[in-house]
């Protein structure tokens, strides 16, 4: 009796290592990583969105456009084609939240800095300021490889539009002159068919971390 309760105890314990396993097989095999959201203005916190299109659920892109980078040339959605991005909205002579998040996405370039396929894209809140002059000495400064990353200034209503109909990124700051923006810490991740595919705060590094992940799951879909 003690012999057969034995050798039942030993096929119950190779039983059960196989059957975990065959489990973590057909795991592996079942999983499947969901695709990253495309998202919507309809999705997004409508203090971010421009009230003439909170109702959209679907067709959103970011709009053309066209701006001067740090080095004086014109940049346009062409130099984005077919292309995975990055972008955000800063200002040179922010002291707060705009040192970090100009911190992380130097961390950015760095990680995708021999990657063809992605890029990235800072357009300045405050253009009147942020001339082609004062964004080469910040280039300079923090670092920024021209052929990776451009900072971009332009006109003023053109960079609201932006923010507050295509990346749906900044708040308006309720003042009555035109174009007023209360930038944000978002980064926002832009795909090859110009659709936002992610948002992420742009101080925290877990949400850098998540970032970068987000760039890989999003290259996969382009493999497929």
């Amino acid at each position: 009796m003690l012999s057969f309760f034995k050798d039942y105890k030993l096929f119950a314990i190779v039983f059960g290592i196989i059957s975990i396993i065959i489990m973590s097989i057909f795991y592996n095999i079942l999983k499947v990583d969901k695709p990253l959201p495309i998202y919507q203005p309809a999705m997004v916190n409508t203090e971010l969105v421009d009230s003439t299109i909170q109702h959209k659920i679907k067709y959103h892109k970011i709009a053309d456009f066209s701006m001067t980078n740090q080095n004086g040339k014109t940049i346009t959605q062409a130099d984005y084609k077919d292309k995975i991005y990055v972008a955000d909205f800063f200002f040179t002579t922010c002291q707060t939240i705009c040192p970090i998040m100009t911190g992380n996405m130097e961390t950015i370039q760095q990680e995708v800095l021999n990657d063809d396929d992605v890029m990235l894209l800072s357009y300045s809140v405050t253009p009147d300021i942020d001339t082609v002059e004062q964004l080469k000495r910040y280039a300079i400064k923090k670092g920024v490889n021209d052929k990776k990353w451009n900072l971009v200034t332009g006109d003023k209503g053109e960079i609201y539009r932006l923010a507050r109909k295509s990346y749906l990124a900044v708040k308006d700051d309720g003042m009555p002159d035109d174009y007023g923006m209360v930038h944000t810490e978002n980064f926002m991740l832009i795909d090859k068919k110009s659709q936002i595919r992610g948002y992420y705060d742009g101080t925290k590094t877990e949400d850098i971390t998540t970032l970068l992940n987000d760039i890989k799951k999003l290259k996969k879909e382009y493999e497929e």
